[in-house]
């Protein structure tokens, strides 16, 4: 184990997007056992700062790989196609026509009811997305077309947050 490994070396995972999240918790614990600063104490402080930069690097690789946006995102860098979602914002005319449909259903809900029903409309979305960069990545290595399909998701993680703030907003 090295501390320069990608995540999925470190955690001892195939580089793929489908991750068993049973095993790869499991794996977080073990991994934590073994690179905990306690279990350094008697060593001095230099063996537990070390330890505290394998466990923080182990907090850090298990936060990405739990995460399926994060996930996604860093196997598109690892396979040689950033996403660049900073630079690179374009997407198909019919994905930013359905944005700007649900952008106007959310501006014309009239209750909690009507954002439920948009939020399901968009989750569903969101897990077709998901199966299509599953499908990308571990069964046909497209790289670029998981990057695209990870940019919209993008998008919809960020139209999500606004979901959630206006059902809060009726809560409250």
């Amino acid at each position: 184990m090295k501390i320069d490994d990608d995540d999925f070396t470190l955690f001892g995972l195939p580089q793929r997007f489908a991750v068993e999240r049973a095993a790869l918790d499991d794996r977080w614990r073990a991994l934590q056992s073994e690179v905990h600063p306690d279990r350094f104490a008697a060593e001095g402080g230099a063996a537990q700062r070390l330890a505290m930069q394998w466990a923080v690097r182990v907090n850090e690789a298990y936060r990405r790989l739990k995460d399926p946006l994060a996930r996604a995102t860093y196997l598109c860098a690892l396979r040689g196609e950033p996403v660049r979602a900073e630079d690179n914002t374009a997407m198909p005319a019919d994905f930013l026509m359905q944005q700007m449909a649900w952008r106007e259903a959310l501006d014309d809900a009239a209750a909690a009811a009507d954002v439920e029903a948009l939020d399901a409309e968009v989750r569903a979305d969101e897990r077709r997305r998901f199966d299509a960069v599953a499908r990308h990545f571990d069964e046909d290595g497209d790289a670029a077309a998981a990057a695209r399909q990870v940019r919209a998701l993008m998008f919809l993680a960020r139209f999500r947050q606004d979901l959630t703030r206006r059902l809060d907003a009726y809560e409250n």
